[in-house]
């Protein structure tokens, strides 16, 4: 019986090994995101008794004739090392009054050298664009037991709190061996394929993902914008909006993340 038991772990052993020679791993391409934004709970969160009156009949309207959902894309194009995640144009309009919420708009151009940990960012802030330099976010992730397929890859869930307040859901595939992500979001052991801001209304989630060779000249970063780091880009906001009373949290957030 203890020869039998040797046997077949020996067995289970082999098999593991030969499937782990014989997996594909992805380390460069494009991945295609669609970005969808629950506009009634967006918009619905930013009615209060101050401003009720006005919002509330917008509200209305909005419900009436818009799609729950605002759904826009994005490419991410990556290799080993290099990503360079790139808005597409909006052909559908900016959906009215609301449509000009930085929640909804897609602001950022952002290249990221995984090996050096910095990042390029071109940063639209309305009619000014800015060419933010600076290192990546640190972000602690929680990883944990949770899978789901996204795009055909298996992914694991993980955690995180980012600029102190902002809860993140994360899901990243091992398959791909590049630690990138849509946005700015990278920092576990696989591409991020999918991104959930819980509390914010808006989720990330790869529809393709297309193996293949990259061109350098299709990671190279945004040249146009006024050159900031991030401390100098937080103070910048912060003194253009200081009279923006209630609202100014929640765009000082958007154009944060």
């Amino acid at each position: 019986m203890r020869n039998f038991i040797t046997f077949i772990a020996a067995l289970l052993l082999s098999i593991n090994c030969l499937l782990a020679q014989n997996a594909h791993f992805v380390t460069s391409g494009t991945i295609i995101y669609q970005k969808s934004v629950n506009m009634f709970a967006l918009i619905k969160k930013e009615i209060n008794k101050d401003n009720e009156d006005f919002l509330q009949s917008l509200y209305d309207q909005y419900v009436k004739n818009q799609p729950q959902f605002k759904r826009l894309s994005s490419s991410l194009n990556f290799v080993s090392d290099k990503t360079l995640f790139t808005p597409v144009e909006d052909e559908n309009g900016n959906n009215g009054f609301f449509g000009n919420n930085a929640m909804v708009s897609q602001n950022n151009t952002i290249a990221t050298d995984l090996q050096s940990g910095t990042f390029t960012a071109q940063k639209k802030v309305y009619d000014e664009t800015f060419i933010l330099k600076d290192t990546t976010r640190k972000i602690k992730w929680k990883i944990t037991d949770e899978t789901r397929e996204i795009a055909g890859y298996t992914c694991r869930r993980a955690n995180a709190l980012v600029l102190d307040s902002i809860y993140v859901v994360a899901f990243y595939t091992e398959q791909i061996p590049v630690s990138g992500g849509p946005e700015s979001f990278t920092g576990l052991p696989g591409m991020i394929l999918g991104v959930a801001l819980p509390h914010e209304n808006i989720t990330w989630f790869a529809t393709k993902v297309t193996e293949g060779s990259v061109d350098d000249k299709a990671l190279l970063p945004p040249k146009k914008g006024k050159p900031v780091n991030n401390a100098q880009f937080q103070e910048t906001l912060k003194v253009a909006m200081k009279d923006w009373g209630t609202w100014k949290n929640m765009y000082l957030k958007a154009f944060s993340l």
